[in-house]
């Protein structure tokens, strides 16, 4: 009986987690992780984030929400599925050739695709990809992200909250706003982005949402 008190709040966490996962529905549609895009993940923790690590994994301690800035979840499937990034994109390429990706996709009609593990290493905002799960959903300024992705965030956000210690939820146009704190990691202080990502609109309702469980935002805007 006194192991069993012991192991209580342990398994009502646990079957806690349980529970929501029930409530959530997560489809699985993993991007290619080979050696190349491993390497290219380890070399970009070191490079840009100085940070030497065996295997490209990260401790998620904040999750950033994304928009595609195209109308097409295969379409940005496509683009993320390929290990090295195109040419095209020569600013991110003078950075590192490891292609942009996230660990989830939101689709228009709210579904969850999961492109990676959590806890597998995603290029999808600078200064803070060593810690920081990325949830991209498919719209723009253009085209405005839906309720029932809304909906899929805010449920996501809940199911990621209970599994790690996630303290942050930033919208990406927020993550600049981390320079000249100990989370911020980029190596040059000249490589950041402006970004409108998800939309302003979008972060104050998720947040009206999500206010009990009394996640920090990013800090003052300086």
């Amino acid at each position: 009986m006194h192991i069993f008190k012991k192991l209580l709040p342990i398994l009502l966490f646990l079957s806690s987690i349980t529970s929501f996962a029930q409530q959530i529905e997560i489809i699985q549609k993993p991007i290619t992780f080979d050696d190349t895009r491993a390497q290219l993940s380890l070399d970009y923790l070191k490079r840009r984030h100085n940070l030497i690590q065996q295997t490209p994994t990260i401790t998620p301690k904040m999750i950033v929400l994304h928009w595609t800035a195209s109308r097409s979840l295969m379409g940005t499937y496509a683009t993320f599925n390929k290990s090295i990034l195109p040419n095209s994109r020569k600013a991110l390429v003078n950075a590192s050739s490891l292609n942009v990706s996230s660990h989830y996709l939101v689709d228009r009609d709210g579904s969850i695709y999961q492109l990676l593990p959590d806890t597998v290493f995603a290029r999808h905002v600078i200064g803070l990809n060593y810690c920081a799960i990325g949830i991209e959903n498919v719209g723009s300024d253009n085209y405005p992200l839906t309720q029932a992705q809304l909906s899929a965030n805010e449920k996501l956000v809940r199911y990621l909250t209970k599994k790690y210690n996630i303290q942050y939820l930033i919208g990406h146009y927020e993550h600049t706003w981390f320079k000249n704190t100990s989370l911020w990691r980029e190596t040059n202080p000249y490589y950041f982005s402006q970004k409108t990502d998800p939309g302003i609109s979008f972060m104050r309702k998720i947040r009206e949402e999500l206010q009990d469980l009394n996640l920090k935002g990013a800090p003052a805007k300086k």
